[in-house]
């Protein structure tokens, strides 16, 4: 492409302090390092990780920053050694990395991987390095992506290639909410058929999860969430049964024990709240049960009596719903081409990148599964 090599020059939505909206700004993205990839970033869609990063971690250090990592692209240009990649290919950037030859990629134990940003960036949500500058400055792109830009450059480590028929402004999801969500029940709970379930949590990655229990063969799964008007959508995705914690009083364990005659067989928490953390192990039924952490927060420390495992309960977490990310989102891209998995039904809004507030502010208040933003043009 006529740009390879050179500086582009594009519109960024740039996130220059904690708690203040994103601004859309000019930026200037440099080409591509050796091993990294420039990407035409088509459409992104806002996690609330990006919401964590705005309005909770609150590091001063990790600003500015262009946040988005929940998205796709077409390749522009790739830098010295990428051999995986070429102009014209369809990728999603990926938030954590799977370099294939570290000792955690080579284990089947985990997708955890020993190189890339979150070896080194997890109190800013962002490596030191970045390809972006804005009005001089140094602009950080959140978890190695920074995909509120309509270019953006990543570490060939953090990018899968995916079917060229594929969709982007609809497998953009595939790349955090849907495999996180999915995986944690499919990979990480491994939910067997024939069990009961509890999904703490229905915001995208919530309704992944019902959706993996569903898909595992869970005979009734239990959608737990203080929102009623997001039940029918959980309906969709293979719930059978919902529980409000308002409409009780007493502690929403001991409801769901006296539901399934003692807990749950496998709870999902799907909310990134310490407090929901502990609700959803104690949900779980002593013995064997199995409860999965899945939602992303690093701010407290989170706790429960050692009785609660001692009875053979096993707490476990899951990041990115344990896949090899290389492998496990081209994987679930074409489970989604071949219809045996839903991706357009996470979407309820589509805006541009230049309503990227609106878009924060919907999920902010719980008005949102997920809004696409179109980026750029294909």
């Amino acid at each position: 492409m006529a740009t390879a090599g050179k500086v582009i020059k594009c519109k960024a939505a740039v996130a220059w302090e904690p708690n203040k909206p994103l601004v859309i700004e000019d930026i200037e993205v440099a080409p591509p390092q050796a091993n990294e990839v420039r990407i035409k970033i088509v459409a992104t869609s806002v996690c609330h990780t990006d919401l964590y990063q705005l309005f909770e971690c609150k590091n001063k250090d990790g600003f500015p920053i262009i946040l988005g990592h929940e998205a796709a692209g077409i390749v522009e240009s790739v830098g010295p050694g990428v051999t995986e990649f070429q102009p014209g290919d369809k990728v999603i950037p990926l938030s954590i990395s799977n370099c294939r030859e570290c000792r955690f990629c080579k284990s089947p134990k985990t997708n955890q991987c020993d190189r890339g940003w979150a070896t080194r960036g997890y109190d800013i949500m962002a490596g030191p390095d970045s390809r972006f500058t804005c009005k001089g400055k140094k602009v950080l792109q959140v978890m190695g992506n920074g995909t509120f830009s309509q270019y953006t450059v990543v570490d060939q480590m953090a990018v899968a290639k995916i079917d060229p028929s594929a969709p982007l402004d609809k497998v953009c999801l595939i790349g955090c909410g849907i495999c996180t969500g999915y995986g944690a029940a499919v990979n990480t709970a491994k939910v067997e058929p024939g069990s009961t379930c509890a999904v703490f949590g229905l915001g995208a990655v919530g309704l992944a999860a019902v959706m993996g229990c569903k898909a595992a063969g869970a005979k009734k799964i239990f959608a737990v969430d203080i929102n009623p008007e997001k039940f029918e959508k959980a309906k969709v995705f293979g719930a059978t049964d919902f529980v409000n914690p308002k409409d009780y009083d007493k502690p929403i364990s001991q409801v769901l024990a006296e539901m399934t005659n003692g807990g749950v067989d496998y709870s999902l928490e799907c909310v990134g709240n310490v407090e929901v953390m502990r609700s959803a192990l104690e949900s779980c039924v002593k013995g064997w049960g199995v409860s999965v952490l899945v939602g992303f927060t690093n701010l407290h420390d989170f706790a429960a009596r050692p009785i609660q495992l001692i009875a053979g309960r096993t707490w476990k977490g899951s990041h990115l719903g344990g896949y090899k990310v290389k492998d496990g989102v081209p994987e679930l891209v074409k489970a989604y081409l071949d219809k045996k998995l839903k991706v357009d039904e996470f979407i309820t809004h589509n805006m541009t990148l230049d309503q990227v507030n609106d878009a924060i502010e919907l999920m902010k208040h719980g008005k949102c599964i997920r809004t696409v933003l179109s980026v750029s043009p294909q």
